[in-house]
């Protein structure tokens, strides 16, 4: 039994009592964005009709105020991920924005030609096209850890791949196309016994996992706010602090500068080397009312109940004739990728929605994946806090019936 009041947590998301084609919303697309509870939209306002004022650089009132409330959300990220400082913690505008941001400055600071990038087969494009297009500039090598037929990593392989050359490994904790949930401590124990760095990507992670950065001892850490329940917009870049005193900034502008002349600019210190121009103060702000939500809720409370939702909705996914689960991973997430018959995944997931039933289709910004299984792309639900039992019966009743239809 769960420890979470389902019906106290779905009320703080007025957006689930939605009637889409006259029927009322079950929402499975919580893998590429969740809602935001009442606390994350007033939080939001509230900054914007109270506080409103750039950060870090005023002396009046508002602008005060509106930079102790954006430090505090920094600080309620380390305490979240439970970094060693605040300052090991950078705000971006997504897991997209963060790699993008490592994967420049990290580059430009450590990368040289013939030198090794190591990503895995399951990776988000996110995750695997700033390292190409760094590989490109830097003249260096990307190597890439195999999956097998069950969407788990090929753990000796990757153990085969390390060599003297490589410098980083960026790998996603959990998938968002299968739910795999990756062996992290022990890919980070092979990466660090290499002398290498590790990145690890959390985005599906962090709103469903303990993530605790100083015990898995990983290098960098990146995830987006709007996938644990806040803004879009924000995200996170984590890194230990002497890396990202070492690494060259990517952005220059405001805020990241000390001091700047026509014939020498110095940079900023952390945080605040890696944050130039104006952020999304708001936003920030949000994502930190948001880290409060899951963290009253309890993370593992979150991944007991989570986790119930999906052994349950396997169970009467695999008794629909025809249904093949995409990623049967011994250890998953939330989230299940199917096909059934030869149906195509947008026929089946626009008929669902027809029935107030919000699943993903397509290759979910993981084309190598579907690439792997022979597919064009899948259907995918996509499990979070609010969801119930119920919606999923509703959902199973639904694929049942399009699949009747097909014949």
């Amino acid at each position: 039994m769960t420890n979470i009041d389902i019906k106290k947590v779905r009320a703080q998301f007025p957006i689930l009592n939605s009637t889409i084609h006259g029927k009322p919303l079950a929402y499975f697309d919580n893998a590429a964005t969740t809602h935001k509870p009442d606390r994350v939209v007033n939080k939001v306002k509230e900054v914007y009709e109270t506080l409103n004022s750039n950060i870090h650089r005023g002396v009046h009132y508002l602008s005060n105020q509106a930079t102790l409330a954006y430090e505090e959300a920094r600080t309620k990220v380390q305490s979240f991920i439970n970094a060693a400082h605040s300052h090991e913690v950078i705000f971006t505008s997504g897991a997209t924005g963060a790699i993008n941001l490592l994967a420049n400055s990290f580059g430009e600071t450590y990368i040289s030609e013939g030198d090794e990038i190591i990503i895995s087969h399951m990776e988000h494009h996110s995750n695997i096209v700033p390292w190409q297009m760094m590989c490109k500039r830097r003249k260096a090598i990307l190597k890439v850890i195999p999956i097998n037929g069950n969407g788990e990593l090929v753990i000796d392989e990757f153990k085969k791949l390390l060599s003297p050359k490589t410098k980083l490994v960026a790998v996603t904790y959990v998938s968002n196309a299968l739910g795999t949930v990756n062996p992290i401590d022990e890919i980070i124990k092979n990466t660090h016994a290499n002398n290498s760095l590790i990145m690890v990507d959390a985005s599906q992670a962090v709103q469903h996992l303990k993530v605790d950065v100083q015990a898995m001892d990983t290098d960098f850490m990146v995830f987006s706010g709007h996938k644990i329940y806040g803004p879009t917009g924000t995200g996170v870049l984590y890194g230990k602090e002497k890396l990202l005193n070492e690494m060259e900034p990517w952005q220059g502008g405001g805020e990241m500068i000390k001091t700047v002349s026509f014939e020498e600019t110095t940079y900023n210190e952390l945080p605040f080397k890696f944050e130039a121009g104006t952020p999304n103060i708001a936003g920030a702000i949000g994502l930190g009312e948001a880290i409060d939500f899951v963290s009253e809720l309890g993370v593992e409370n979150i991944y007991e109940y989570e986790d119930e939702l999906l052994r349950y909705a396997t169970e009467q996914f695999i008794k629909i004739p025809g249904m093949r689960i995409i990623g049967t991973a011994s250890k998953k997430a939330s989230v299940i990728s199917f096909l059934v018959n030869d149906i195509h995944p947008f026929d089946m997931g626009t008929m669902l929605d027809k029935m107030g039933l919000a699943v993903r289709t397509g290759h979910h910004c993981a084309q190598p994946i579907m690439d792997f299984f022979g597919i064009p792309g899948t259907l995918r639900a996509s499990f979070a806090v609010y969801n119930t039992k119920e919606e999923i019966d509703r959902l199973v009743e639904g694929i049942t019936k399009i699949a009747k239809m097909f014949g």
